[in-house]
């Protein structure tokens, strides 16, 4: 039997009124990888945070080989050799990978530099990692710089790993190889944690799971011994449906026609190179990439936020009285809408674009009303109608229709957002990472409003950052590289790993429409 690495015990986190984590216990062993599973918001990071040393516990103990422990440090956990990997890299770009590694320990800045980066190298070559010590982290790809960052643990003696949604940001191609490599280490007796909430990940990676629900420990199980369906109810607390329905499309139609789109950031450089597609009505058109592939700028040219350097956007309507379209070159949002265009966006930045934070749903509803040249102060009613039956259809948990948006969770504040745009029954809906860090049962939900959309008629664009969601949901995927179109797919057909390939080439032979 294995032995444990790590056992907490009623360990309970508090931050002024909210628990994080309450009377959580569990174990971690030698030579294993374990699955931490739960919603956003569960307490996953939270009750690893408290192992690494970023926060201490209010209540309970960690023993770490079987000798309680007090961790109030991240130089504490090193020194026990527990090393956390953070979803967001904390490298200096200017570096190279070996100085990066070698950063904050200890030695008065007296490293042979020589010997560190052969040492280094040769530990990324005993668990099969690709690594060039020497190589500036500002000319790595985001797999390179996780690599120095999970090496950057390894060097400091560590064998309690905890790696926090380690694949967010990964292709599958990229997926698979880390996922090869964590068995490497598993396999020379390090224990490994991975905190996610993707559930064909624990499937395919962990040894063990652990779910926590709401900041408590739920169950752990033997991961070859369950099933997606029944860690997705665990990690809800009742039967949750995990299919997406996915509607042929009827009679589609081009609603928008981009061409040779190409668009510069503030700095200059070229962020959008010579894109071309059509969206259809009746059809979810899928945007996928390697995150900084230009999702963002295409979506804002769209909806006229982000100026353009050339191409056209052409808005072709229902009535199809105009078989050319009206374009949309260098319109403003309000210009767009007083063309008579009907397009709804819901933005990356919920609160920041879409929403203001210090309103409450009533008043968020009238900004749409105002953006389209109607009465702001004299009719209040429409917009409370509007709010109330938001409220009622999506399920916004809220204290009252005035409680400011910023106050409700993430998951409220985009079924707010959405609830209101899909009021105006777009004839093109855009909706970007509408999903990113909401619960499951939020998730399919905004999953079921673009289907009922997309059944109303309208052309849905949907930008997304999980490809099994994407191959589910959409009917054609665009793939994006660097800012080009690397092809555009049928949804039903292709597979992840070829969309994955896609994300990282452009190839002059694939074809641009499907």
């Amino acid at each position: 039997m294995q032995n444990n690495a790590v056992s907490m015990r009623g360990v309970t986190k508090r931050f002024g009124e909210v628990v994080a984590n309450h009377d959580v216990s569990l174990d971690i062993r030698e030579g294993e990888i374990l699955a931490l599973l739960g919603e956003n918001g569960s307490g996953k990071t939270t009750i690893m945070n408290m192992l690494s040393g970023i926060y201490y516990p209010d209540a309970g103990q960690i023993f770490v080989r079987g000798q309680e422990e007090s961790i109030r440090s991240p130089k504490d956990a090193f020194r026990l050799g527990i090393g956390m990997v953070h979803q967001h890299f904390k490298l200096v770009e200017v570096f190279t990978a070996a100085e990066n590694i070698l950063l904050g320990m200890s030695g008065n800045g007296r490293f042979d530099k020589k010997t560190a980066a052969t040492e280094i190298a040769a530990l990324a070559q005993r668990y099969g990692f690709d690594l060039d010590p020497q190589r500036k982290i500002y000319d790595m790809a985001v797999s390179e710089k996780q690599t120095v960052e999970i090496i950057k643990v390894l060097y400091r003696g560590a064998d309690i790993l905890i790696l926090d949604e380690p694949t967010a940001v990964l292709t599958p191609q990229e997926t698979e190889k880390l996922f090869k490599v964590l068995r490497n280490m598993r396999d020379d007796g390090k224990s490994i944690v991975i905190i996610t909430h993707k559930l064909s990940e624990v499937m395919a990676i962990s040894d063990r799971v652990t779910v926590l629900r709401r900041g408590e420990y739920i169950d752990t199980l033997n991961t070859k011994e369950t099933n997606p369906q029944a860690l997705a109810d665990r990690m809800v607390g009742r039967a949750l449906k995990l299919n997406i329905d996915r509607p042929e499309p009827q009679n589609p139609q081009t609603r928008l026609m981009v061409s040779k789109l190409s668009c510069r950031s503030p700095e200059g450089l070229r962020v959008l190179d010579g894109v071309s597609f059509e969206a259809r009505s009746g059809e979810i058109l899928g945007i996928a990439g390697v995150g900084g592939s230009g999702q963002r700028e295409l979506c804002e040219a769209i909806a006229g936020l982000y100026p353009m350097e050339s191409g056209d956007i052409r808005y072709l309507a229902p009535d199809g009285k105009d078989p050319k379209g009206e374009s949309l070159r260098g319109m403003s949002p309000t210009a767009i809408r007083a063309l008579g265009v009907s397009l709804a966006f819901v933005p990356e930045d919920r609160l920041g674009m879409g929403l203001v934070g210090s309103m409450g749903m009533v008043e968020n509803m009238m900004l749409k009303s105002y953006a389209e040249g109607k009465s702001f102060l004299t009719d209040h009613k429409p917009s409370k109608n509007l709010a109330e039956d938001v409220r009622r259809r999506l399920g916004v948990v809220t204290p009252d229709l005035k409680t400011p948006v910023q106050r409700l969770s993430g998951g409220n504040v985009q079924k707010v957002l959405l609830g209101r745009e899909i009021a105006s029954k777009p004839s093109v809906l855009m909706a970007a990472y509408p999903v990113r860090g909401l619960d499951i049962n939020s998730s399919y939900m905004i999953y079921s409003l673009l289907n009922e959309q997309k059944k109303e008629g309208a052309a849905v664009i949907y930008v997304g950052e999980d490809l099994d969601v994407l191959l589910e949901l959409c009917d054609r995927i665009l793939v994006l590289c660097g800012g080009q179109v690397s092809g555009i797919v049928d949804g039903r057909s292709v597979t992840k790993e070829e969309v994955g390939l896609m994300m990282t080439q452009v190839k002059e032979d694939r074809p641009h429409d499907a």
